[in-house]
């Protein structure tokens, strides 16, 4: 594939790379896709639900490049929409070589006392099943030298009441993330996560009083909620050729937030 230009005139560092993004029509996802097409690769990203908000990201990207950005929409609660959405995805980019994992279930603050089983499952199954069936495709069908980022949180570290379903299921992604790094980094596949803290997206806002994120902000050194352009950037790292000799870790992205 031909090396696509940016608009200093420079080819991306990704020119020629495809890649497939979870949940990237708003937060941190739209971030990612919005810098990885920056950087010249061609985006696949998959949405749940809002058609207006992923056909937004589409426009966006359009307009500037140099690489292009298709929406797929997918329900990866269902058994088998991670596979459907990575099936059409390398089948729509021609190959996979980046494989970032963002989309996550929103939930609702409960006691674990009162959290019911369905509830559980529902966010497990979009948090870790749906990573998992989206690595064991891109064990498969990634090229070698390719790039995955799984995306978590700082709660693992850092836990809160109420959160039980999405600690369970962010735990396990970390530790998927290690196993793959394991078995795919003798075909110089990287994989890591990274732990975003406190970001403002709507899932952040929808799950925390205005007040608790004032507090939040301030505890931070830096004095301020993070923005989705900040992991973006963290991730494009990762898997871009600069992040060629880190696989396995888990990189927090909290400004100075422990």
């Amino acid at each position: 594939m031909a090396d696509k230009v940016t608009a200093d005139g420079s080819a991306g560092v990704l020119a020629g790379r495809a890649a497939v993004v979870t949940g990237g029509s708003r937060g941190i996802g739209r971030a990612v896709v919005e810098r990885l097409t920056a950087d010249g690769a061609d985006v696949v990203f998959g949405y749940g639900h809002d058609d207006a908000a992923a056909a937004e990201v589409v426009r966006a990207v359009a307009a500037r490049g140099p690489g292009r950005a298709h929406a797929l929409r997918a329900d990866l609660a269902e058994p088998d929409g991670a596979e459907r959405l990575m099936a059409a995805a390398e089948e729509e980019l021609g190959g996979l070589d980046i494989l970032v994992n963002n989309a996550a279930a929103s939930f609702t603050r409960t006691p674990l006392a009162e959290t019911g089983a369905a509830e559980f499952d529902a966010v497990l199954a979009v948090n870790t099943r749906a990573v998992f069936l989206t690595l064991r495709y891109a064990a498969r069908r990634m090229r070698d030298g390719g790039r995955i980022v799984n995306v978590s949180t700082l709660n693992t570290r850092r836990p809160a009441p109420g959160i039980a379903p999405y600690l369970a299921s962010k735990g396990a992604l970390e530790q998927l993330t290690e196993a793959a790094a394991l078995e795919l980094g003798p075909r110089g596949i990287t994989c890591n996560t990274v732990s975003p803290g406190p970001v403002e997206t709507e899932l952040l806002r929808s799950t925390n009083p205005p007040q608790a994120l004032e507090t939040v902000a301030g505890l931070t050194p830096l004095r301020r909620l993070g923005q989705p352009a900040d992991v973006a950037d963290v991730i494009a790292f990762l898997v871009g050729p600069d992040g060629r000799w880190v696989s396995g870790q888990n990189l927090g992205a909290t400004g100075g937030l422990r």
